[in-house]
């Protein structure tokens, strides 16, 4: 007799064809993950019709290499969970359809699920989640303080009124001269300068909401006056002065709202979750405090479609079903 939960988790939102089995909600028995970074890295960031292209070439050899490294099939499924959105819209549509696809062909229900709600999620699939709970997403598209009341429930109390976190690092990087993607590279030299230039924080007082695009401007005009007077500032410091500013804004701005909210746990995620730095200072931070942080581990971080699933498996169990008629939704708003 079947007692298991086994859901399939599938994640085309932007430049990762992933897949995976999650079992029970917590588990993790396959969690493939085709990475398009080399391909993207010489335009400086994601081309669309690129990364859907790629796409449609991993994704059934993605989907078989998960369900084999768990050792199920696809009759020993409960449900498959994709990323409906937020993402590319092409990219987002290889995967929406390969699970329609799946679903159609073997009888199993579809859930559509939020690509931040996988990020969030992610958490699970190292410890319980205890509610009422805060999640910090930082990631290349988002910067958010989400609520979360029960399971499945997501409450957006701050968000970014311009530049993601992770878009303004990847903007300071490319003006460095830095790679695609430039976080890891801008977190690096943090590690080895000093936080010695003075770069503005945006406060936005009385609200939760964040802003880096005058933190980004700064930075860029920090770079083009040192040159125009002949001087030479060391990239290393100015990294660590850039990550010094973001970090604190997200650091104090999240204890904050923590403790007006009340929350049990505090879950960091998204992809500069991956950031040492930030991790430190969250780390720091809630030391003293009567909250549980929860911090992934790297590999969870990125875009993966074990987080999915995870998320999938809560939704899954709250109800929620998707029709034939589900679509890639760019804009999906997370608190629907």
């Amino acid at each position: 007799m079947k007692t298991d939960q086994l859901i399939l988790g599938i994640e085309t939102s932007c430049d990762e064809t992933a897949a995976a089995v999650i079992k029970n909600g917590t588990e993790i028995l396959s969690n493939v993950v085709a990475s398009q970074i080399e391909s993207h890295k010489r335009f400086g960031g994601v081309v669309p019709e690129i990364a859907s292209r790629h796409h449609v070439e991993q994704i059934t050899i993605v989907l078989e290499e998960a369900l084999l490294r768990a050792g199920v099939s696809y009759e020993d499924l409960d449900a498959i969970a994709v990323t409906e959105g937020p993402g590319l819209v092409g990219a987002l549509l290889i995967g929406v359809n390969a699970a329609k696809a799946v679903a159609f062909a073997h009888g199993i229900p579809i859930v559509g699920i939020h690509h931040i709600a996988g990020h969030i999620y992610a958490n699970r699939l190292i410890q319980e989640i205890e509610y009422p709970a805060l999640s910090l997403v930082v990631s290349g598209g988002h910067t958010e303080l989400v609520l979360l009341e029960e399971p499945g429930s997501f409450k957006v109390i701050g968000e970014t009124r311009d530049d993601a976190a992770g878009e303004a690092y990847d903007k300071v990087a490319r003006t460095l001269g830095l790679p695609y993607p430039g976080g890891p590279h801008i977190d690096r030299l943090a590690q080895m300068g000093s936080p010695s230039l003075k770069l503005p924080r945006a406060w936005l007082e009385g609200s939760y909401d964040f802003s880096f695009s005058g933190l980004k401007s700064a930075v860029i005009n920090t770079l083009h006056n040192a040159e125009q007077r002949g001087e030479k500032i060391e990239p290393e410091d100015l990294a660590a002065s850039f990550q010094a500013s973001v970090i604190e804004v997200l650091v104090v701005k999240a204890v904050k709202a923590a403790k007006e909210y009340k929350v049990k746990q505090v879950l960091l995620a998204g992809g500069v979750a991956a950031n040492k730095g930030l991790r430190e200072a969250l780390t720091d931070a809630f030391l003293e405090l009567p909250i549980d942080l929860s911090i992934p581990p790297l590999y969870l971080c990125t875009d993966n479609a074990a987080m999915i699933g995870a998320a999938g498996s809560v939704m899954f169990e709250k109800g929620k079903r998707s029709g034939m008629d589900l679509n890639g939704n760019p804009g999906l708003d997370i608190e629907v």
